[in-house]
């Protein structure tokens, strides 16, 4: 389990970093209502983490995923690109689902 679903703002988003084998994996989960979707937690412009602040992945209006190094903007249902340097790209999903309140891996 990665965490509850209340634990997440709605709408918002929460980051995660774990060890996953040798690996080191940076991911988030956006919550709108009761669905979560999860993305890696990189630019696909330029690589690094979107949110500038601990947990902070959406718009002020919470419509957009937002990355905080270069205003790009991003759809929450699929993450494609809607505006800024890396348009027509999206983001890696993560798949992440809600079981009995807790969002968790796929």
């Amino acid at each position: 389990m990665l965490c509850r679903l209340d634990e997440i703002d709605d709408p918002g988003g929460k980051g995660f970093d774990f060890r996953e084998g040798q690996a080191i994996f940076a991911g988030f989960v956006v919550r709108r209502g009761t669905q979560v979707v999860g993305y890696v937690d990189s630019c696909p412009h330029a690589g690094w983490p979107l949110a500038m602040a601990p947990d902070r992945y959406l718009t002020r209006d919470g419509t957009r995923i937002l990355c905080g190094g270069h205003g790009a903007l991003f759809r929450i249902e699929d993450g494609l690109c809607a505006a800024g340097p890396c348009a027509d790209e999206s983001l890696e999903p993560w798949p992440v689902e809600v079981v009995d309140g807790a969002v968790r891996t796929v």
